[in-house]
């Protein structure tokens, strides 16, 4: 049907057709994106944070692995993005701004995401101190230069010159991000799993998580609080139905809402009458 609906429209656009009956017919209408579960509960990600600041910082090394899954994890809890967004963007895309009502600066990172589209996401003053604490623990003045050329995320093993003219590394892959927040996960599961096996099921819910996990989660906390439109905007979606699969609150408020209203309404059971109780029948006798 699909086939032969382009064709017939392709008759009517060369004029072979005055119109396509097709057009006519119910047109079908794609069914509704389930809600998202792949997002952390705020316990699990309590659970993530305290995982990150129990990582050892004994030697630089260790400290800069710490200061880097500190902020890799601050950066997609807070602004949202996709992995290949924190590969593929700099530190130079975050710009200040007054607002003209309250004199405020705000913070913003432009970023170039899904299908080559820009868009603003909002820079929190919380980012901000995550940044300006990445930034110092590798030598950096605490904010970027606009148009700098420094990635999102640093390697390890790079710090900033003492003199001369910076040289940018090259940003981190898309697998090796993968692999760095992957172990941060995997060490908050092993955390939770030496508490005992009553914490089984949270760790192995934290051992499968992913970085999208956390885009999903920020998704998740702001659809049920905020204007969906803002949420949109800021995760860079087509259209609010794309945005919708994140209002869990609906769906609990539609749960609950059912609970009380639509009920079975089967009596207790009861126990089996005795013979003594029980009525008596056409042809029953009574025994002495």
């Amino acid at each position: 049907m699909v086939t032969i609906n382009a064709m017939l429209s392709w008759l009517v656009q060369a004029g072979y057709l005055a119109g396509n009956p097709l057009s006519l017919s119910r047109q079908r209408s794609r069914a509704p994106a389930p809600r998202v579960v792949r997002f952390l509960e705020a316990d699990l990600w309590s659970e993530v944070r305290a995982a990150i600041m129990s990582m050892p910082q004994d030697t630089p090394r260790l400290v800069a692995t710490q200061a880097r899954a500190r902020w890799v994890f601050s950066l997609l809890y807070l602004c949202g993005l996709r992995i290949s967004e924190v590969c593929h963007n700099t530190m130079g895309s975050f710009f200040g701004r007054l607002d003209p009502k309250t004199g405020e600066m705000r913070w913003w990172l432009q970023v170039t995401g899904k299908g080559n589209k820009e868009r603003l996401v909002p820079a929190t003053t919380e980012l901000m101190v995550e940044l300006t604490l990445y930034r110092r623990s590798m030598g950096l003045p605490p904010l970027p230069q606009q148009g700098e050329a420094s990635p999102l995320v640093f390697p390890v093993w790079w710090t900033a010159p003492v003199t001369g003219a910076v040289e940018w590394p090259r940003p981190l892959t898309r697998a090796a991000l993968h692999v760095v927040i992957k172990g941060v996960f995997a060490m908050a599961a092993e955390r939770l799993r030496q508490l005992g096996p009553e914490h089984q099921a949270r760790s192995d819910r934290l051992e499968s998580a992913s970085s999208h996990w956390l885009r999903h989660t920020m998704g998740s906390r702001l659809a049920d609080e905020i204007d969906l439109r803002h949420v949109r905007d800021t995760f860079g979606h087509a259209s609010l139905t794309t945005t919708s699969i994140y209002l869990h609150a609906e769906d609990d408020v539609r749960h609950a809402a059912i609970s009380a209203t639509h009920r079975l309404g089967w009596e207790s059971p009861r126990p089996p009458l005795s013979d003594h109780e029980r009525p008596l029948q056409s042809g029953d006798t009574t025994s002495s």
